[in-house]
This record gives C-alpha cells, sequence and structure tokens, in this order.
C-alpha cells in the first residue's frame, strides 16, 4: 500500500520553551564514509535520527560492514568486512554526500564504482573540483553508465588549488588523501565546521591533518587508520532553524546543545531584524524584543551567512516591516520555494540569484510542497506563522535533515501533525 504523507499545521501560535539540536547532518554523511579508511571499529556518537544516515549506514552495510546501534544516537561501524569497491547501485542516486564513498574508497583500496549523486536540486552542482583533486592525486577517472568508476596504483600526495572553496571536494580530497603517500596541500579550502569535525574525526583515527577551518589543509598521508570513538558536532543549521522559527513565532525559546560561534552568522541578522538573542556556553536564546523589521542578507561560504539558512529567513523577511534584499552568492535555482510562500500571501519577487521581499503583516494556510530539504523547512516555519490550517507535502526531503520535527516542534506549543493518507482516502494522524 502506498502512502502519502504530509504535514498539517495550524499556525498563528507563538514558540515557547526549549529544544535539543541533534548531531549535525552535513558532519556525520561525511564521517560515516570515513569509517571506510579504518582498521577495526569506529563508535559514532551523537548521530541525528535522519533519512540521510540511515541511508548511509544503510550503503555500508549492503558493502558489507557490520553496523551496530548502540543506542538511538550512537553506532557501532565496522568496515573490515567490505570485500567491495562498488556502491550498491541504487542508494546513493538518493543523497549527494553518497559522493564521499569515491574518496574513501579511493583512500582504502584504490578504485571505485559510484553511481552519481543525488540529493536536492537547486541548480546544477557539479563534481568537477572533487575530480579534478582526484586526478592530481593520480587516479583514472571515468564516467560510465551514470557511474563514476576511478583507480589508481598509489595515491600520491600534491598541491591541490580549488576553483571554488566546495565544501564536498575539500571532504573528499580529505578521505582520499588521508592514506596516500606524502603531503596534500588543499588551497582555498572550505572552512565550514563539518570540514574541521571531520578533520578531527580522522585524526583521531590517527590521520595528520591540519589547517581545518582556514582556507589551506595539510594532509600528511599515514600507512594505516584505526577505529576511534567521536561524537559529532551540533548541527549549525538545525539550530539556526528553531531561532528563525522562534524569531517568527514572536516565542521564546532556548535551543540546547549548540556552539554558539558557529551561530554568530545567524544570530547577527536576527539581532539586525529587531530580535533578542541571548547566548550561554552550551545554548541560545531566542525571543521577541521588538517588532521584526527589514534586513538584507547575502549567502556565502562559511563564516559567512549559511545558504541552507536562506529559505527559513526570508520566510521570516516575509512578515518584518520594510522591504528587504536576499541575494543568494552560492547555487542558482534556490528561489524556487518562492511561489509556495507567495501562495501564503508572501510578497516576493525573484529576479535571478536576488529576491525583493515586501514585507506583509500575515501569511495565511494554504497547501504548499516542499522542494527540498531546507526549502521544506521554510515552509514549516510559514505554517507556523501563517492564519489557518497549512498542509505541507513532500515532506520526505525535510526529514532528510530533520529530527523528529514534529515532536519537538509539538513540545514548543506548535499545533503540527504528521498525517499518512493511504490510497489517498482515509486519512489517519501518524503523529
Amino acid at each position: 500500500m502506498i502512502f502519502l504523507e504530509k504535514y498539517v499545521i495550524h499556525g498563528n501560535k507563538k514558540l515557547i520553551g526549549s529544544v535539543e539540536i541533534a548531531g549535525a547532518k552535513n558532519a556525520a554523511v561525511a564521517v560515516i564514509p570515513a569509517t571506510l579508511l579504518a582498521d577495526g571499529p569506529c563508535i559514532i556518537e551523537n548521530l541525528p535520527n535522519i533519512s540521510d544516515v540511515k541511508l548511509m549506514l544503510e550503503i555500508l552495510y549492503t558493502m558489507g560492514a557490520t553496523v551496530r546501534y548502540i543506542d538511538s544516537s550512537t553506532v557501532e561501524i565496522n568496515c573490515d568486512g567490505v570485500r567491495t569497491f562498488e556502491a550498491p547501485p541504487d542508494l546513493p542516486a538518493k543523497m549527494r554526500a553518497s559522493c564521499y564513498l569515491i574518496g574513501a574508497l579511493l583512500g582504502r583500496c584504490g578504485k571505485c564504482a559510484v553511481p552519481m549523486p543525488g540529493g536536492c536540486d537547486f541548480g546544477v552542482r557539479p563534481i568537477d573540483q572533487h575530480l579534478k583533486g582526484f586526478t592530481l592525486l593520480g587516479a583514472e577517472i571515468q564516467a560510465d553508465g551514470g557511474c563514476i568508476v576511478a583507480s589508481v596504483d598509489k595515491l600520491i600526495g600534491t598541491s591541490i588549488y580549488l576553483d571554488m572553496a566546495s565544501v564536498g571536494a575539500t571532504i573528499n580530497i580529505m578521505l582520499a588523501a588521508a592514506k596516500a603517500e606524502g603531503q596534500t596541500i588543499i588551497e582555498n579550502a572550505a572552512k565550514e565546521p563539518h570540514i574541521v569535525d571531520l578533520a578531527n574525526f580522522l585524526n583521531t583515527m590517527g590521520a595528520d591533518v591540519k589547517g581545518a577551518g582556514t582556507d589551506v589543509i595539510k594532509i600528511n598521508g599515514v600507512p594505516k587508520l584505526f577505529g576511534a570513538t567521536y561524537t559529532i558536532i551540533p548541527d549549525q543549521i538545525e539550530a539556526g532553524t528553531y531561532m528563525v522559527a522562534a524569531a517568527a513565532t514572536l516565542g521564546d525559546v532556548t535551543i540546547k546543545n549548540v556552539i554558539p560561534k558557529h551561530l554568530e552568522c545567524i544570530t547577527a541578522k536576527l539581532i539586525e531584524a529587531g530580535v533578542g538573542v541571548e547566548e550561554y556556553d552550551d545554548a541560545v536564546r531566542v525571543f521577541y524584543k521588538n517588532p521584526l523589521t527589514k534586513t538584507n542578507i547575502k549567502t556565502y561560504y562559511y563564516p559567512g551567512f549559511p545558504t541552507d539558512m536562506q529559505p527559513q529567513f526570508t520566510t521570516l523577511l516575509s512578515i518584518a516591516k520594510g522591504t528587504s534584499i536576499v541575494t543568494e552568492g552560492v547555487y542558482d535555482h534556490r528561489f524556487r520555494y518562492v511561489g509556495e510562500l507567495n501562495k501564503m500571501g508572501a510578497e516576493i519577487q525573484v529576479d535571478g540569484k536576488v529576491a525583493v521581499v515586501e514585507g506583509v503583516s500575515s501569511l495565511m494556510g494554504a497547501p504548499v510542497s516542499s522542494c527540498d530539504l531546507r526549502a521544506g523547512a521554510a515552509l514549516v516555519i510559514a505554517g507556523l506563522i501563517a492564519e489557518g490550517r497549512t498542509e505541507v507535502l513532500d515532506i520526505h526531503y525535510i526529514e532528510r535533515g530533520y529530527e523528529n520535527l514534529v515532536e519537538k516542534l509539538r513540545s514548543l506549543g506548535a499545533d503540527i501533525k504528521k498525517v499518512s493518507i493511504p490510497d489517498g482516502s482515509v486519512i489517519k494522524d501518524v503523529i
């Protein structure tokens, strides 16, 4: 039986209370493939309970790894039983981060066959910088029937200059270079927190990675890596999403288990928009202070304003007084969700990579559809602040990156349910 699932939200309720943030999705989906490089078991703690993590674990299990849940957020992974260099043909196409299998398998056995990655569609997201790095490390690469096939007798460290500060390419080259012979230098490297987290995990396994978090990363290859226990950092984007949701609903929410430094650009823009923010050692409080007012944002690579927070913040600005300008500095076509917001009464005009947001007094509930992970989160926020009933469809995108979203929002006072419709007929409340 086929089930259609959606969120049903009755909005115009302030979010009040506290919420715990899970481990970082973008770190987890890099750390899990990195376990392919280790001899012996790895224990990964603070893994988020999201579909992308489950899918990555399923890929390793299908390839022969032993995967054992110790508790809901802790997994033991032992890749000693992996005897293949081929990723399963269907699973990697469901997520973008499956491309990290290329670097991990090259580092493990000098060859790989990995289907082209899938994931959210918000414009061209080539992996040319990844392939450039592998080629410079000595690999021969070809595309064969929608599959990346690569092989190398021995990976040799070298200098690699990235044409853009690609997060994915930086991660993939780090994975491949950790056991390469000699030193690899990545220039114009990405600096995101999950780059640092991966480097810390590799070093915990015995790697020699220096400079993560700067634009030059140096990797001195080692012959072996060993199993280790490691705790994933908190999710910067999940935290930012709850910060924006609290601000948009004029609520008062303490977001726990965060690294405030990772949230500085989000905090700064919320304060600029009139929102109250207080920082603690491992928490931030977001609360109503003044009426929301216009502000301009431009997304860029870390430490700039994250592109993964752009849809959520645009939703906030849709009810802020005045005209705001939102410029997308990373991806093409990331404003595809705007048409759905406009269905709810927002007044947003998009011209290429720039959106002009005229603040309105309120949004109205409507049926809307997610087109990607963060757009889906933005529509949930829109439903929380809207008058009346909002239905958010295509929620599988949202559940790729948000752990227990419905339960967490309901604990803050939101009126939201996950609804299942079998065969398009009888409606059953799931949560």
